[in-house]
């Protein structure tokens, strides 16, 4: 029963509701921004309802498998673990898109909402808010890059769990934010490539000058 249950946490996390939209609209979320199939390209590509939608059910097929699950007796102790990684390798890796998913970044949020009651999902975007005041203080207003947006979702997320420890969560909890983690590093590697390219080149040209 357990296997049923996490295969139908991937199957929900798997469907690509805003890709879907965009094609309803004739729009190829693959050729808008950064070619993700999620929420905030849709916004792009058609509009404020459409994206807020688009956003809604991400974060919806994140949290509502979640929610339920965790009034089951299937959710106790460290099974609650791959059912709740399930729906975010879902996004990242649907097969309705041929393994070529989204970013995870609003299923994260459904996630950590049904299980912790909003309360980690809001201590989140509380630290993502910092982040981005804090970059764009640094780089000035008109600073904006698929590259900044991408570390600070990993970056920002790694630092939730500081608050995850500090509040004293399940050793359960916390290998779920292991396998988010690692999920979101994975679908923002090209950021993470990227920077990590640009600041080795500037630090090799600061050592030869």
């Amino acid at each position: 029963m357990i296997l049923l249950l996490i295969a139908a946490a991937f199957l929900s996390g798997s469907l690509m509701f805003s890709y879907w939209l965009g094609q309803l609209t004739k729009k190829n979320l693959r050729t808008v921004g950064d070619g993700n199939p999620g929420g905030l390209n849709l916004w792009k590509a058609a509009g404020f309802p459409l994206g807020f939608a688009g956003i809604a059910l991400d974060f919806m097929k994140g949290y509502l498998p979640l929610l339920w699950l965790l009034g089951t007796e299937y959710a106790h102790g460290y099974r609650i673990v791959p059912l709740a990684i399930a729906p975010l390798a879902g996004h990242a890796f649907s097969p309705f898109l041929r393994g070529k998913g989204g970013k995870a970044i609003a299923v994260t949020f459904g996630v950590w909402s049904a299980l912790t009651m909003f309360e980690a999902s809001l201590a989140y975007a509380v630290i993502l808010a910092v982040i981005s005041v804090f970059t764009r203080l640094l780089r000035g207003r008109g600073h904006n890059s698929a590259e900044a947006d991408g570390l600070q979702v990993v970056v920002g997320f790694l630092l939730l769990s500081v608050y995850l420890y500090i509040s004293i969560y399940s050793v359960a909890l916390l290998w779920i934010w292991f396998g988010n983690f690692a999920i979101l590093a994975y679908t923002h590697r090209a950021e993470i490539v990227s920077w990590a390219r640009r600041t080795y080149g500037r630090n090799k040209r600061k050592s030869q000058s």
